[in-house]
């Protein structure tokens, strides 16, 4: 009975937690931990050929998906690692075409969202506001695909998608950032070796955690394999924890969470009258605020005399659309967790942490936290559905086993490398750009992001090095839209712009 209770109780506390931006990205859906079946010590490819027309053109695309076993060098397979690769057919010498390598975050996501969102040749079909269509869901050609400039190849790290440990492999050695790190860097590695791409120009695409993992490998393939990649394209990204961790004693989120609340308060129509005429410039009155006024405040704690907080908690107030009480009461710091809840309570509404243009209804109006995310019930069954249907009807690949598209398995997650401090993989960056200088680095970043906010991104760019060559390699680009900004049609056409643009610089 006990027992029974307590798991009852791990059921309900794990998902309120995750609501907190202690994990960048969506919250994995429940499932047991770290615990699955292994797969069997085999390789099983699916070839198909099809044909998308992007920006007027028709191309010819053959499509490889199936696993590569991962093995010892003694030869002992240990993990099953799914994907799908997009290569075009008319391109000539595959070996000198530029390929991408392309993964989501979590950790415990597929490379679903990034696949099927916005890099892929089929696209879910979601209506113009990024809300679901009715079920069934379906996939469509994608115009906006980025398959015109570069070959992709999505990868499932460990116990995500239909990647598993083989045999008697314990699972708990591929759940943690170093292990994850080195697991997907093999596969690299191994992918590059076995279809000759070696001689092509290389990239990573990351979303969320998947930012953490592309930076980390940024510098891991350079030390480990001797592979220099062209660039790095970064969507939504996380890469210096402490940005995002509402912890006592740490003030930084509060003031680079302030200009997304203002953001999510704008597009609910929940500011004055005069904020509400221009979202960037209303934006960078904010920032000037945050970086400078808010941060004095904060950082003067109790000794900030009672009528200087007076006049801070107004004008914060007055850029979130919430009461200069209830400022006073969060003691000037105000939560993502409550924020969410908080904007729209008077009509019993919630608003999204992936993307805060969603609203959602809870139970009651009366609590702290919301029951679900909104923006986050809008993707996850059409991602899921499609896909489904895609990968056997499409891509002729048949596996009977749960597809995890965004999985709890992956628990308790380890950072032991980053002990007794957050984690910061900006540095990895930074040193794989010093001994690459031909390196290039894309960041983009959401206004109505709440899980990986753009500011808290600008933030760690502005204290990524203090050499102007830096700056000058990473290209930055904003979007009207969240943390899986595709999404929405707009950011979606801007977003394939700024991929093919900067693919095309990256590239001698």
């Amino acid at each position: 009975m006990r027992k029974l209770l307590l798991l009852v109780l791990f059921a309900v506390f794990v998902p309120l937690c995750q609501l907190s931006a202690q994990s960048p990205g969506p919250a994995p859906t429940a499932g047991p931990k770290a615990v699955d079946s292994p797969a069997p010590a085999e390789e099983k490819i699916s070839r198909t050929r099809h044909t998308v027309t992007i920006g007027g053109r028709r191309i010819a695309y053959t499509a490889t998906t199936g696993n590569l076993l991962l093995r010892t060098e003694q030869g002992a397979p240990r993990a099953s690692i799914f994907f799908v690769a997009y290569t075009r057919d008319d391109s000539g010498n595959p070996a000198t075409r530029p390929v991408t390598f392309s993964f989501n975050g979590g950790p415990g996501s597929s490379s679903v969202w990034l696949h099927l969102g916005v890099l892929g040749p089929r696209r879910v079909v979601m209506n113009d506001a990024g809300a679901a269509t009715p079920p069934p869901y379906r996939v469509m050609d994608n115009e906006f695909s980025i398959l015109d400039s570069t070959d992709l190849v999505f990868i499932d790290p460990v116990l995500t998608g239909y990647s598993r440990p083989v045999g008697e492999e314990n699972a708990k050695q591929f759940l943690g950032f170093k292990g994850d790190m080195e697991t997907v860097g093999e596969f690299i590695r191994l992918y590059a070796t076995r279809y000759e791409r070696w001689g092509s120009p290389k990239f990573l695409v990351g979303e969320s955690y998947g930012t953490t993992r592309a930076t980390a490998l940024s510098n891991h393939l350079q030390s480990r394999h001797g592979m220099y990649l062209n660039g790095v394209m970064l969507i939504s990204s996380i890469l210096n924890f402490q940005t995002a961790r509402f912890e006592v004693g740490n003030d930084l989120p509060y003031i680079l969470f302030l200009p997304t609340y203002t953001a999510t308060a704008w597009y609910h129509g929940q500011l004055e009258e005069e904020l509400q005429r221009d979202l960037r410039s209303t934006l960078a009155e904010v920032e000037q605020f945050a970086l400078s006024e808010y941060t004095l405040a904060l950082m003067r704690g109790n000794a900030l005399p009672a009528a200087q907080r007076r006049v801070v908690a107004q004008k914060v107030a007055r850029y979130t659309g919430l009461s200069t009480e209830y400022v006073e009461q969060t003691n000037l710091r105000i939560n993502i967790s409550r924020f969410v809840k908080e904007l729209m309570r008077d009509e019993r509404k919630t608003v999204g942490r992936l993307d805060s243009r969603f609203t959602g209804i809870d139970r009651d109006a009366a609590g702290e936290r919301y029951d679900y995310d909104p923006s986050y019930a809008a993707i996850q069954g059409p991602y899921t559905g499609a896909l489904g249907a895609y990968l056997r009807a499409d891509l002729k690949y048949e596996n009977d086993i749960p597809y995890e598209i965004l999985t709890d398995r992956v628990r308790p997650w380890s950072y032991a490398e980053f002990e007794n401090r957050y984690v910061n993989t900006a540095e990895d960056l930074r040193a794989a750009m010093t001994q690459n200088p031909s390196l290039k680095v894309f960041v983009g970043s959401g206004y109505y992001d709440l899980a990986t906010p753009y500011f808290a991104t600008d933030y760690t760019f502005d204290h990524l090095a203090f050499e102007p060559d830096y700056i000058a390699r990473v290209t930055t680009e904003y979007y009207e839209a969240g943390h899986m900004m595709y999404v929405h049609m707009p950011s979606l056409e801007k977003l394939k712009r700024d991929l093919d643009s900067f693919i095309a610089s990256a590239v001698p």
